[in-house]
């Protein structure tokens, strides 16, 4: 045996007892950089849309280039972080981050900005799982559950308040300024990566499954290219049909790939493990109602009610006012009467939320909006915490990363799509009860492409946009609230003969 000790035992020796809130907070603190820049951006849309001139779907492909790379890529990345240490994947990750929201800066067009979105996307799918799998390969069992309820609290928290500091940035200066925020704090977290966080690796991995990754990446492309692209083509066409037939084509591959060689990158029969299947399928639905209803509701605040930047962004601190706590509170709860009671309450209680969203139009007093972001919280807080427990406690040490990376796939594969279908509903939506009777054909061709170009002619032809625009929220919204609703059932049936305690 070597005398030198590998290089996964690091961790247990440099990370003592003393350094566990510092290891924490510095890789909360990277986890809320890459967070944040997904919901961030959601309020700067409008400014977007009038300057760069985006259209609806280029609006949601700003948003989802980000998820879409995030979430294709981090497999692939949780197995890097694996094979040569999380240390360096986050301080990778973050070089990336940094430099590409540098990038965005100085972008003036919405195509440019897609590509440089899709870049940090690059950065953040190696900061994320790499994140998770310090803070469970650090702390000890009997401390890991509390850390983990602290980075699921930042992890959902985070995109709250990633909206508020946005809206806080456009009261004084241009959207450009929500990147220049990202570059200040992945200098800050890659400084504390370099003063604070141990490397933690496991050494004599098997070889990169690179057709794995090509399979994963390629099939997630292509179905949320196809749903983001179907107001455009239709949602029968042969273009939607057929893109996103081959997109879960190429991802049935990946799973029938993954059943054939000895070390997968993701081994299809973890889901035999049903608190696994629980919490992947629990994460992923949650993620596609909270991101999905992100993207739609800070257009809504903005261009149908009139609020500002900041204002709409001040209108979200509900949600974040009991997420945080629920949060905290979900593993006593479950510790005392089980993970299923409170994750599917949580689930039920968040379907609830956006149920009342749905009803919303431009007249709705405010404190019908706080209720229902108060339930949504809750709800989403109680319920976050015991799904991520359930995906990181079925892998042993030695697959951390790539447990982590599934808990993370999971969560922005569910923004992604949410992003993509509930976007591409307030799109169809939109435009199919948009009617401009006696309208200019350029001035209704442009009045279609956005709420945010219809907003630049006011008039009528704004009355009557907005109008549009709440028919689509609303039939968004009510289909995130089904789907949080299916979500409560599956856990409920999977967990229904589960005992508390995670079995291994």
């Amino acid at each position: 045996m070597s005398a030198v000790p590998p290089l996964a035992a690091v961790p247990r020796t440099a990370a003592a007892p003393v350094r566990h809130t510092a290891v924490l907070a510095v890789t909360c603190l990277a986890l809320a950089a890459v967070v944040s820049a997904m919901s961030s951006l959601n309020v700067a849309l409008p400014s977007i849309a009038r300057e760069t001139h985006a259209d609806q779907t280029q609006l949601s492909w700003i948003i989802d280039a980000y998820s879409l790379v995030f979430a294709a890529l981090l497999l692939p990345a949780g197995a890097l972080g694996d094979r040569f240490g999380r240390r360096r994947a986050l301080l990778a990750g973050l070089a990336v981050f940094g430099a590409g929201s540098a990038l965005a800066t100085v972008t003036t067009s919405p195509d440019a900005l897609i590509a440089v979105r899709a870049l940090l996307g690059v950065g953040a799918a190696l900061v994320m799982p790499a994140t998770l799998a310090t803070v469970t390969s650090t702390f000890p069992p009997e401390r890991r559950a509390g850390a983990v309820s602290v980075w699921a609290a930042v992890a959902g928290a985070s995109a709250v308040v990633g909206v508020l500091v946005a809206g806080s940035l456009l009261q004084e200066w241009t959207w450009r300024s929500v990147f220049l925020l990202n570059v200040v704090l992945a200098v800050v977290a890659g400084l504390g990566v370099l003063a604070r966080v141990p490397e933690s690796a496991e050494p004599g991995q098997p070889p990169f499954d690179l057709l794995g990754a090509v399979l994963v990446v390629a099939g997630l492309g292509v179905l949320v290219y196809s749903i983001i692209e179907a107001p455009q083509h239709g949602w029968g066409s042969l273009a939607t049909l057929g893109g996103a037939g081959t997109g879960l084509a190429i991802l049935i591959a990946f799973v029938a790939w993954e059943l054939t060689i000895s070390q997968p990158m993701l081994d299809p029969r973890l889901f035999r493990n049903r608190r696994f299947a629980a919490g992947t399928v629990s994460i992923s639905l949650q993620f596609f109602a909270f991101f999905g209803f992100m993207f739609v509701l800070m257009q809504f605040l903005q261009l149908v009610r009139g609020d500002s930047a900041l204002t709409a962004a001040l209108g979200m601190l509900p949600m974040a006012v009991t997420m945080v706590p629920s949060s905290r509170l979900s593993p006593l709860l479950a510790a005392r009467l089980g993970a299923r009671r409170p994750w599917v309450a949580g689930l039920l209680v968040a379907a609830v939320g956006l149920a009342l969203f749905s009803r919303v139009d431009g007249s709705t007093p405010y404190w019908r909006l706080a209720a229902a972001l108060l339930l949504l919280g809750l709800g989403l807080g109680l319920a976050m915490p015991p799904a991520t427990t359930a995906i990181t406690d079925a892998l042993p040490a030695d697959r951390q990363a790539v447990g982590s990376a599934m808990n993370d796939l999971a969560r922005e594969l569910g923004g992604a799509l949410g992003i993509a279908v509930l976007g591409s509903i307030l799109t169809a939506g939109y435009r199919g009860h948009l009617t401009l009777p006696g309208a200019p054909p350029q001035v209704a061709e442009a009045a279609r492409a956005s709420l945010g170009a219809a907003a630049a002619m006011g008039g009528p032809v704004l009355d009557h946009a907005r109008t549009a625009f709440v028919a689509g929220l609303q039939g968004a919204l009510l289909g995130g609230a089904v789907v949080l609703l299916l979500a409560a059932v599956l856990v409920g049936l999977l967990l229904r003969t589960v005992s508390p305690t995670v079995r291994r």
